[in-house]
């Protein structure tokens, strides 16, 4: 009997480069202008692959500026495209990676699926180098959602890279636009698919997208699915560009960020880590351009590995001259003058205590809705910073402060001696552990701290009433007591802050959010309600604006852990909604084990440039606590008390004291407050 083998999984990669399209005009006169980078694109992942991963075999299919001199076997029309997706299926064998790469034009055309997408409406596409010819035939999202599908089913680990478009475009000096100069091809073409009969094409697209196109969003291309990953160059009514980004030849930005990431590696590098620095490299220079992260974003790159993505707040820009670095967060997050913030080396994902950060930064006044600039503290700075590195937030300024009493009973005689000695615990640890974010008061207090008659901690609101659902109870008795109360005290700063997250806008009566049935029918409060615990809702989302709207919900729970709903199940950092797009998004909510009643607060944001939520993620207080992986206390010295920012200066006056000052507004709050806007939604949910 022979002993069983482990079989190193193979690499296949197919790559897809079209330079030279047949010139001519749709009948339309819609056209598609040849490119000058997108073989130069497949090249260098081909070079990149060789030299580093050792594919098993690399498909090509490529058509050059030149005027397609290869081979007609070699050249990417629809036929071949197509048959070289079935020989990678056919060939790869269980937990293979399949490594998909596709530069050229994207293209909208009318849809030749009208019972899946309506009379009228688009189908996404890659663009075959002779479309011109009208017998020939686009490589259509529901055809290309049956292909992945087949290679997922089998087992192959797949991922996809789209650098192109599928927005109208054109060429501008040394940038180009990968997509449809003109409107939607609405030119008749053949119905009929070589990937598979139009009866399983339907069928796998309806299975994908649960019976709907509704969740063919994907950046518009595809069906969202956990089960490959998906990198495009933009969302849908962006352009994706190629320009010269090294002085000689032209590339496309999402490739070429791609690669210079991937030639720099670092260890564990995640698909959220590489997208990360894609982002912030291509936004820095085409602010028109959002690549976009779908599927398995923990999965490591070239890998079956996961890892835990922490997720962070990016550098967009480094600013040498000025000692300063751009971060694509601001207002709309929360973000105020003096929060300081952890910036690491590009790729990283262990942020604990032996990956020490390469510097700290510290916020000033020039922040926007979605982005702000922080100075670089000097004794700090360990090395390089980056575009793209990530950073992590260490402290607030003023706006983030909450103010704590340790509160005495006295008419409890049996208490005055264990409550003494038990709240001077809990005044050394916030001196040590709260910096930035807690600090000691004697009135005019956020919170009360007590012990009870069970020997117990209590953390209450400043009228003395205990906050539900704070588990498990903290003993005086425990050694670790007191820090675990400031622990506590600080994740409730940091869950109240982001409830009170608000702002009056332009855009404020042009987000429509309400609770409703599922005919749309709002309900009586349409943003109050009482559930049983498992009930369904309905949750409704327009966009009434002419911008589109990048739209996030932040789920605020009841055992205080803050999580990003997936409201279009496609695990992007945000839904873009075009003018006038609606949403019904369906919702059930549980009542954690043992609780009798809770809270949700769902706070809907919209913001005109993207913004990224999840760094104001919480875990659960119904948890054991879990201890803190890195401290960074020497830089939280001499935190600002400045309240510059809008957003701060509403913070402040929600808690100022009667005999302070509030903060005023100044002229710039009405512009710099223009790009956002939130909504919220309360429901109570009560046990069964």
């Amino acid at each position: 009997m022979t002993e069983p083998t482990t079989q190193i999984p193979n690499l296949y990669a197919l790559l897809i480069g079209i330079d030279y399209y047949l010139p001519g005009q749709l009948p339309d006169g819609s056209s598609y202008a040849s490119l000058g980078g997108c073989v130069r694109d497949v090249n260098r992942v081909e070079d990149y692959l060789k030299k580093t991963q050792k594919p098993k075999q690399i498909f090509k299919l490529t058509s050059s500026n030149t005027g397609a001199t290869e081979p007609q076997d070699q050249l990417p029309t629809y036929e071949n495209i197509v048959a070289k997706f079935h020989s990678i299926t056919e060939i790869a064998q269980k937990d293979d990676q399949v490594y998909i790469h596709y530069s050229g034009h994207g293209g909208r055309a009318k849809t030749i699926y009208p019972e899946l997408k309506g009379i009228g409406q688009p189908d996404e596409a890659l663009v075959p180098m002779d479309i011109v010819k009208t017998n020939e035939r686009y490589l259509r999202d529901v055809e290309i959602a049956t292909l992945l599908k087949k290679m997922v089913n089998k087992g192959l680990v797949v991922t996809v890279v789209f650098d192109s478009c599928h927005s109208g475009g054109t060429t501008r000096g040394d940038t180009a636009i990968r997509g449809l100069e003109g409107e939607s091809d609405t030119t008749s073409r053949p119905t009929d698919s070589l990937v598979a009969s139009r009866e399983e094409l339907i069928e796998n697209w309806l299975e994908i997208t649960g019976g709907t196109a509704r969740k063919a969003n994907a950046g518009d291309w595809l069906p969202e699915s956990r089960d490959y990953v998906l990198l495009a160059a933009c969302r849908p009514s962006e352009y994706a560009y190629e320009s010269v980004f090294n002085g000689r030849e032209s590339n496309g930005a999402l490739t070429y960020w791609m690669l210079d990431t991937l030639n720099n590696p670092s260890p564990d590098l995640t698909y959220k880590s590489l997208y990360d620095r894609i982002y912030a490299k291509v936004q820095s220079q085409f602010q028109t351009q959002t690549p976009m992260l779908f599927g398995e974003a923990e999965r490591q790159v070239f890998g079956r590995s996961y890892a835990n993505v922490h997720y962070t707040v990016n550098v967009l820009k480094v600013d040498n001259a000025r000692n300063r670095v751009q971060l694509d967060a601001g207002t709309a997050q929360g973000l105020g003058e003096g929060a300081k913030f952890a910036i690491y080396a590009p790729g990283t994902t262990d942020f604990s205590e032996k990956n020490k950060p390469l510097a700290i930064a510290q916020i000033t006044a020039d922040i926007t809705p979605a982005d702000a600039w922080a100075v670089i503290d000097p004794d700090s700075l360990r090395g390089d910073i980056e575009q793209g590195s990530p950073a992590i937030m260490l402290s607030a300024a003023i706006a983030l402060v909450r103010r704590v009493r340790l509160f005495e009973n006295t008419n409890q005689a049996e208490l005055l001696k264990i409550q003494t000695d038990a709240l001077a615990a809990v005044k050394t640890a916030i001196k040590r552990s709260g910096k930035g974010w807690i600090e000691l008061a004697s009135e005019g207090e956020h919170y009360q701290v007590a012990i009870n008659t069970s020997g117990e901690y209590e953390i209450c609101d400043r009228n003395g009433t205990p906050f539900p659902n704070l588990r498990p109870p903290l003993l005086v008795s425990d050694s670790d007591a007191a820090e675990n109360v400031v622990k506590r005290l600080v994740h409730l700063t940091k869950y109240q802050a982001a409830q009170e997250l608000d702002n009056l806008s332009v855009l404020t009566n042009k987000l429509v959010v309400q609770l409703t049935d599922r005919d749309k029918k709002p309900l009586a409060d349409s943003t109050k309600q009482t559930l049983q615990s498992g009930e369904n809702t309905f949750l409704y989302i327009k966009n009434e604006s002419d911008k589109e709207l990048n739209v996030v919900v932040m789920d605020l729970q009841s055992d205080w852990a803050i999580s990003q709903l997936d409201i279009l199940e496609d695990g992007a950092s945000f839904a873009p909604f075009a003018p006038g797009q609606e949403e019904l998004i369906p919702l059930k909510f549980k009542l954690p084990e043992g609780y009798q009643e809770g809270k949700d607060i769902l706070k809907v944001f919209a913001t005109v440039k993207p913004a990224k939520f999840r760094w104001l993620e919480l875990p659960s207080l119904d948890k054991p606590i879990q201890a803190r992986k890195q401290s960074f206390d020497e830089y939280d010295e001499n935190t600002p008390r400045s309240g510059g920012d809008p957003l701060d200066k509403l913070l402040e006056a929600i808690s100022a004291d009667p005999d302070e000052v509030p903060p005023t507004r100044e002229a710039q709050v009405v512009s710099s407050n223009r790009g956002w806007t939130t909504k919220t939604v309360t429901i109570t949910l009560k046990a069964n």
